[in-house]
């Protein structure tokens, strides 16, 4: 799958198609203060665990000044 980029609260994130529901829950659903906190926590322990409204899980990692959405 094609990787993408976006910028959410700031911090450019890479996702692909499958992270499509947690980019629009991180971007749209929540509030900015909100999403923050999962970018604070995966810089801070390399990772941040999360579910969407619909249940669906999502894990926002951060290495080396980047951050990356994957499923769980």
């Amino acid at each position: 799958m094609e990787q993408k980029k976006i910028y959410i609260c700031n911090n450019q994130v890479a996702y692909t198609d499958t992270e499509k529901e947690a980019v629009f829950y991180l971007k749209e659903d929540l509030s900015s203060d909100e999403a923050r906190v999962f970018f604070d926590q995966a810089r801070a322990k390399g990772s941040a665990q999360f579910e969407d409204d619909n249940d669906r899980q999502f894990t926002l990692f951060y290495s080396n000044g980047l951050f990356t959405l994957r499923k769980r």
